[in-house]
């Protein structure tokens, strides 16, 4: 696992209505100050990323449908520099996962709906001098392949 991230498995909670399930709690360990909460929609088979932070620490459910996200750690003195996680992450496989300052990260939506993904970020949105950089996602800088591989 990249050095900073945490992933928190959800407890989904149905009853006679429908299902609850908590995602981030302020007494928590993975919580560390709330900026906003904001989701993002990805089509199927759309990739979006990769991109990443310099102050903000992000906080990503896939709240509907199916998602891939990967992080890359670009942090050139981390422990684990260079190194990639995947997490298959939604509806059949409900988790939060905590993204560090400068770990790339990027989701690609692998069910044939759209996917909905929501972020608790630490910071709120500067529109003026927003705190996000963006790579490329097919420019080999990272070294990953957007594809989904059977088994």
């Amino acid at each position: 696992m990249i050095d900073g991230v945490a992933v928190k498995k959800l407890r989904v909670i149905p009853d006679g209505r429908g299902r609850l399930m908590e995602l981030l709690r302020s007494d928590e360990e993975m919580f560390e100050k709330f900026g906003q909460v904001y989701i993002t929609v990805v089509n199927p088979g759309v990739v979006k990323g990769w991109h990443y932070h310099k102050k903000q620490t992000d906080h990503i459910a896939c709240i509907s449908g199916m998602m891939k996200l990967v992080l890359y750690d670009t942090r050139e003195k981390s422990p684990t520099y260079g190194q990639v996680n995947e997490f298959y992450c939604g509806i059949h496989s409900p988790v939060l996962v905590k993204i560090p300052p400068l770990v790339a990260h990027g989701m690609m939506c692998i069910g044939s709906v759209e996917t909905i993904a929501m972020n608790v970020p630490t910071e709120l949105y500067n529109y003026t001098e927003p705190d996000e950089f963006r790579i490329a996602p097919h420019s080999g800088e990272i070294p990953y392949e957007w594809t989904v591989k059977d088994g």
